[in-house]
């Protein structure tokens, strides 16, 4: 883990941001201009300067070069964006390249995955009601079908088997259905175990008060796994999932920096707003398949929006990818790592807060470097071609130029280095 660490920081120390390579673009047409201005000046001075005319006008010429010399440009990046990698990954937050550093404060909208994000990841069952069975033979018939997956929720009711010393028997003809359940076989009866929209495709209808217990239960944040057999319903058990702690004040701290938040999650519409609404998020898409996350940020991207994706999971992958940035949660899956651009330590959503102020500071640094370097060489470069020679009687001597061309770098370094005290509080 140390070691990944340490090659992502020195990877991302090493890359160049988008504003990196306007840098270089504009060094490749500054190089030859001040060639030609420094050839000018050699030329003006030789044919029209005081005598001894070619001791000044080599005099000029080498001035021009030196003071011009762009050490400073070169150094205002990469200094910056070294240490703001640095900072960041202080607090948490490793940033794989320098791309991702400049984009994550240019966002406009936040896109969060609930389960293992804004929530714990780590959901418990909180009530189960049978229906014509008892409820320790619904928790057996629920953990067996369980048995065979890996999904969170299986961890739950497995959980809650075992607390009741409920063992489970094996299952037959095991199916997972993306995003809806799964079905198989348990003591030679064909079973289904998911959410409504797998229930409605094989033909399982709820009665009234049964769909009334089905929207209380939405209400209340908790998330409903049906159980039937043939087209009847055996038991509902209800599996809620923790908010963190530090979600609601992470979507208000966005809230404020004027980001959209949007939660998006494979849960039903109800309990899904529910979430959204203990955690202060106006915008939710719901009921999502885990292909169809990418889709969402595509459609987002589409609208104008610079997005930035939040995961953790397997399914989360495709869209931390497409996002404009993606952060994945530290405790998440590797994949999920791999395929998002910034990783949270920390697995709290207040990194994407830290990643952000960092991300400002640090091309506010940048502007700085770059500005400072940029009107150094616009002043210098016609006093050291002896503009004030005509109006004063003074040139520049070659060996100040060279002082203040080794100042101007040093001043980079030292603004650049003010980012270590930066504090993202």
């Amino acid at each position: 883990m140390l070691a990944q660490i340490v090659s992502t920081v020195q990877q991302a120390q090493s890359s160049k941001p988008r504003i990196g390579r306007v840098v270089d673009n504009i060094a490749a047409v500054f190089v030859p201009t001040v060639l030609v201005i420094a050839a000018v000046t050699f030329l003006i001075w030789f044919y029209t300067g005081p005598e001894p005319q070619i001791s000044y006008a080599l005099a000029t010429a080498m001035t021009v070069l030196i003071i011009a010399c762009p050490c400073a440009l070169g150094l205002a990046t990469p200094m910056s964006i070294m240490v703001g990698v640095g900072k960041a990954a202080e607090y948490g937050v490793l940033i794989k390249n320098g791309e991702a550093l400049e984009k994550a404060g240019r966002l406009t909208t936040i896109v969060m995955d609930k389960t293992g994000t804004l929530t714990l990841g780590k959901p418990a069952v909180t009530d189960c009601i049978p229906f014509d069975v008892e409820q320790s033979e619904a928790l057996y018939l629920a953990a067996s079908l369980e048995a065979g997956s890996e999904h969170p929720l299986a961890a739950a009711l497995m959980q809650a088997a075992a607390e009741q010393a409920i063992a489970t028997g094996p299952c037959e003809q095991f199916k997972a259905h993306a995003g809806l359940g799964l079905e198989g076989c348990v003591d030679g009866r064909d079973l289904l175990l998911g959410n409504l929209k797998l229930m409605q495709q094989h033909g399982v209808k709820l009665e009234s008060e049964q769909n009334k217990q089905l929207a209380e239960l939405t209400a209340r944040a908790e998330t409903p796994i049906l159980l039937a057999e043939g087209n009847q319903l055996l038991a509902m058990i209800a599996v809620a999932d923790p908010i963190r702690d530090e979600s609601r004040e992470a979507v208000r701290q966005l809230q404020e920096r004027g980001l959209r938040v949007v939660m998006l999650t494979g849960d039903h519409q109800q309990t899904a707003a529910a979430v959204a609404r203990a955690l202060g998020v106006d915008d939710v898409i719901a009921e999502v398949m885990p292909a169809d996350k990418d889709a969402q940020i595509a459609a987002l991207q589409k609208g104008g929006e610079i997005v930035g994706m939040v995961g953790d999971g397997i399914n989360d992958a495709a869209a931390l990818a497409r996002a404009d940035v993606g952060f994945a949660i530290g405790a998440g899956t590797d994949i999920a790592m791999a395929s998002a651009d910034i990783t949270l330590m920390r697995s709290s959503p207040l990194g994407v807060i830290t990643a952000i102020k960092i991300s400002n500071a640090t091309m506010t640094n940048i502007r700085q470097n770059l500005f400072g370097a940029f009107i150094y060489n616009t002043l210098g470069i016609p006093v050291a071609a002896g503009i004030l020679y005509p109006l004063m009687g003074l040139l520049l001597n070659p060996m100040i130029a060279g002082a203040a061309m080794a100042l101007s770098s040093f001043t980079v370094v030292s603004n650049a280095n003010r980012l270590r005290l930066f504090r993202p509080d």
